[in-house]
């Protein structure tokens, strides 16, 4: 019952943050969940939930970035594979070596391969927290792409260098050609296990729709279970878990799994998924904000050593600005040697500012991933002794989280303002073209219906419901300002649609209403016509809000 009532009230601080953020504008919403999550743990009375590394990651990590690279738009990506891979990668080892040498030096009670471990574990980033800093509308649409396509892969490279250097501080023993090997054998499996899970789901999917009336939610729960296998298919092999569930969700789209869902099933795992993220994301913060008191509270001794406050603040400080510093850097190397290479190889070259260049270093935030990750440092060492800095590094990262999460939230938006001016006429260009193409499409294919002879009633029929269609895809491709039509008057009409549909669809739901109170027909037959008026309700939504 404690389990069951601590979930419930996970799920309404992340539902009051919503109405919270709005009420304090200036505080984004991150801030707020972690805010609520603290105010849950801090009295002696308060939630103290432990948290199982291994399972945190299962549980919240592996859907979550299932449904971001399901969503990611692959093309994009393949446009941005080199600053990308260069920043999930390239930039983990960067800061792994440099951060690990730097917090030695900082701290020097902590051993190197402990401090290594930590700057490991502190390189994934959160593009989601950045998204809810700032307005996606107002960053740039290739930086926000590389950011979300770094964050989807640096979680696994960033866990797996952890996980190699906590063995390292754990046994004594170190061996580069060991760990490199390793390495590669984590990523090769994780991708291996993906692209099987993948397969194995799209053959359930298969053998489903050979079964005649196969109920929608059984197909859902066969792509539910996508993320999960894939993750634990992985470890069961000692790969990378987290990016198994990356490559079922990026290539789960590109194959014909999503195709063989009916379109009641695809609609029902995108209303799923869409939730589940919501609550997931949500969830993480308010944890994250459940282990802070505690956390601070606890001040490691080593970290006090001339002040109780200013010398743990400064050290948090020193090495957020450090980190924040090194990406600055390897951003700036990488985009000098990218111009170098795109110039010999006659490659397409991305053009950057220093404000770009600074936007890219801050929006590196750190979350939930790092604090699972440093949680899961041993408890003891081989000898049954303390593992040696293990408190001290728990406490760094919670702090680096927390600063970084304020220096985004107060520096990020005035950086980025203005950056991606123009971006959004572009999209709504290549969406509007995308729609003529696809329009002119279905009237060429019904004007074939409607020209075909045939003198039988079903031929007939046909052709007359052909017409009428023809006749609303004409319309439509008016509307779509193809040359023909002003843009403001396409705009005004497709309004004006809209409205009169609302009205239409009104009018339904209070017959329908009608119908119910009087008996004349049942709650089954009234749920399901109140179906169907809510899927034209979205879909007139989703029009009007396109134009």
């Amino acid at each position: 019952m404690q389990i069951f009532t601590f979930i419930l009230i996970l799920v309404m601080a992340v539902v009051a943050s919503q109405p919270l953020t709005r009420l304090f504008r200036i505080i984004p919403l991150p801030i707020v969940q972690i805010a609520l999550g603290a105010a849950l743990a801090w009295p002696t009375a308060g939630f103290h939930p432990h948290i199982d590394p291994e399972l945190f990651l299962l549980l919240f990590i592996a859907p979550l970035l299932f449904v971001d690279a399901w969503e990611a738009p692959k093309r994009e990506y393949r446009k941005l594979l080199r600053p990308i891979l260069s920043l999930a990668f390239g930039l983990v080892f960067f800061t792994t070596l440099f951060g690990g040498l730097a917090l030695h030096w900082l701290v020097p009670s902590m051993p190197l391969p402990v401090a290594f471990a930590l700057a490991a574990v502190l390189s994934p980033t959160d593009a989601v927290a950045v998204s809810a800093i700032v307005d996606k509308e107002s960053v740039p649409k290739n930086l926000m792409h590389i950011l979300e396509g770094e964050s989807l892969l640096n979680d696994a490279s960033g866990l797996v260098i952890f996980r190699f250097a906590a063995a390292a501080a754990l046994t004594g023993s170190f061996s580069l050609w060991q760990i490199s090997l390793a390495f590669l054998l984590a990523v090769a499996g994780g991708v291996a296990a993906g692209l099987l899970a993948v397969v194995v789901v799209s053959w359930a999917l298969k053998l489903l729709a050979k079964f005649d009336r196969i109920a929608p939610e059984a197909q859902v729960l066969v792509v539910m279970f996508l993320p999960f296998a894939a993750f634990l298919a992985a470890e069961a092999v000692h790969a990378s878990g987290v990016l198994a569930a990356v490559v079922a969700g990026l290539t789960v789209g590109r194959t014909r799994t999503a195709n063989q869902l009916s379109v009641s099933a695809y609609m029902l795992a995108h209303s799923f998924w869409t939730m589940l993220a919501f609550l997931l994301n949500g969830t993480l913060f308010v944890l994250l904000g459940l282990q802070l008191p505690a956390i601070i509270r606890t001040v490691p001794p080593v970290l006090i050593g001339t002040h109780w406050l200013w010398q743990p603040l400064g050290i948090i400080g020193a090495l957020t600005l450090c980190l924040i510093l090194l990406r600055f850097v390897w951003i700036s190397a990488a985009i000098a040697l990218s111009r170098i290479v795109s110039r010999h190889l006659r490659l397409e070259q991305f053009h950057t500012t220093l404000r770009t260049r600074l936007a890219g270093s801050i929006a590196g935030v750190r979350g939930a991933v790092t604090l699972a990750g440093v949680l899961s440092f041993p408890v003891l060492a081989l000898d049954g002794s303390p593992f040696p800095g293990r408190d001290v590094a728990i406490f760094l990262a919670a702090g680096v989280i927390l600063l970084w999460l304020a220096i985004a939230s107060l520096g990020l938006p005035p950086i980025v303002r203005g950056l991606a001016a123009g971006q959004g006429a572009a999209h709504a260009t290549e969406m509007r073209r995308a729609r003529i193409t696809a329009t002119e499409a279905a009237i060429a294919r019904l004007e074939g219906v409607a020209h075909r002879g045939g003198t039988d009633g079903a031929a007939t029929v046909d052709q007359a419901v052909a017409e009428g269609l023809i006749a609303t895809y004409r319309r439509r491709l008016a509307l779509l300002d193809d040359g023909r039509t002003p843009r403001e008057e396409a705009v005004a009409l497709q309004r004006a649609e809209s409205a009169l549909r609302h009205t239409a669809l009104a009018a339904e739901r209070e017959a329908l209403r009608d119908l119910l109170r009087s008996g004349a027909i049942d709650d089954a037959t009234f749920n399901a016509l109140a179906h169907e008026l809510v899927l034209h309700d979205v879909l007139a939504e989703s029009k009007a809000g396109s134009h």
